[in-house]
């Protein structure tokens, strides 16, 4: 019983961390527009918007993540603790650091690390997730570009769009569309944290989606705060007209995939348009942007993070294998040593070039021109 209620309690927290990244980042749009000014507005129609789309149309995901990918019969209670534990981690650290993050990358790494632990995968269903996790992101790039630059030479053509009286259509089209979008996050998102748990046979599809929409909401509404100011002033801004299109195209995409019951990175399918947009906008100064790096990163490691993490409690509390516990534990130190290497071997270069300045001060103006050659290349 004690398991039971601590399955629930993780997936819940884990459903507000949803909230907080992916629900988030659905209104990002139209605050980072100016279409909503108040950001505790967008995170109260993002939140009434995902909870909608949970409960009206979440059930086909929740079947995917529940026993598409590893079967039903080896999910119990422990294991649904292990998959949802690995994934809020992951979640939460990115939410932390205000990223926004794909909860279906993590909920989908998790799940795969205890399918491999037990050796058990279903590889065709993993390889068409994973295509469309790399597909569906640049096809938003691409479309979001062209749409850019359509809506550029609209612009130009007719300049009557500019006019006042239009900016209040375009305000309200901005907010639909965002509401959309988020309608679409709660159709795919909400299975992220209830999907185990349905296909455990501890909730019904149903009563799952409902649960699940409303605390992803409260996670939206009150965690929020962070992810949505990234997304929606951190990476490029956009007129009205511009995220209207960004916000309507990542919902059309995320809703067609759910109606697949395919779980698909919204959040990278929203920054990838938002960044297409940016491109037609700015050119290629949009990519020397470091929260564009920054996401890339926690992109690529943040599933790989959830995996280990899974597989790794899988092999200490329910199938314990001293073998793949060392391993494991032989690359995580092996990664710190990396990192602390690279940093330590950045910091003689420093120190040369803080040499080179001192020994410039010291000979002073009057010598620089006949500074040696040995001194200009020493760093």
């Amino acid at each position: 019983m004690t398991i039971t209620v601590l399955a629930f309690i993780i997936a819940l927290f884990f459903a507000m961390n949803i909230g907080a990244s992916g629900a988030a980042a659905t209104m990002g749009i139209a605050y980072g527009s100016g279409a909503v000014r108040k950001r505790r507005i967008a995170l109260w129609i993002s939140g009434i918007g995902v909870f909608l789309g949970a409960v009206i149309g979440g059930g086909e995901v929740v079947k995917t993540i529940g026993s598409g990918i590893i079967p039903s019969s080896i999910l119990n209670v422990n294991i649904v603790v292990i998959i949802l534990g690995a994934a809020a981690v992951s979640l939460f650290i990115a939410n932390m650091t205000g990223i926004p993050l794909s909860t279906s990358e993590v909920t989908v790494g998790s799940i795969v690390g205890v399918g491999v632990a037990f050796q058990v995968v279903f590889t065709d269903k993993l390889m068409l997730i994973v295509v469309y996790w790399l597909i569906i992101p640049i096809i938003a790039f691409f479309l979001a570009f062209l749409i850019g630059q359509l809506i550029k030479g609209t612009e130009r053509k007719l300049k009557w769009l500019k006019q006042k009286k239009w900016s209040r259509v375009l305000i309200v089209l901005v907010i639909l569309t965002g509401f959309l979008e988020a309608f679409s996050a709660g159709m795919n998102n909400v299975a992220n944290s209830v999907g185990p748990l349905v296909g455990a046979g501890l909730l019904s599809i149903g009563s799952g989606t409902f649960l699940g929409g409303l605390f992803v909401a409260i996670g939206a509404i009150c965690l929020g705060s962070r992810v949505i100011e990234t997304n929606g002033k951190k990476i490029t801004n956009l007129n009205l007209l511009q995220g209207s299109a960004v916000s309507g195209l990542g919902a059309v995409l995320v809703i067609g995939a759910s109606l697949f019951g395919i779980p698909v990175p919204q959040t990278q399918i929203t920054t990838c348009s938002i960044i297409g947009i940016g491109l037609s906008e700015k050119g290629k100064a949009i990519f020397r942007k470091s929260v564009i790096v920054k996401l890339m990163k926690v992109w690529v490691v943040s599933p790989v993070f959830s995996l280990v993490i899974s597989y790794s409690l899988v092999k200490i509390f329910l199938d314990f294998d001293l073998y793949s516990v060392s391993v494991v534990l032989c690359v995580f130190l092996a990664t710190l040593g990396s990192v602390s290497l690279m940093k330590q071997a950045g910091k003689p270069q420093r120190k040369r070039g803080q040499r080179r300045d001192n020994i410039k001060s010291i000979v002073g103006g009057r010598n620089h021109e006949r500074e040696p050659a040995a001194w200009r290349d020493f760093s």
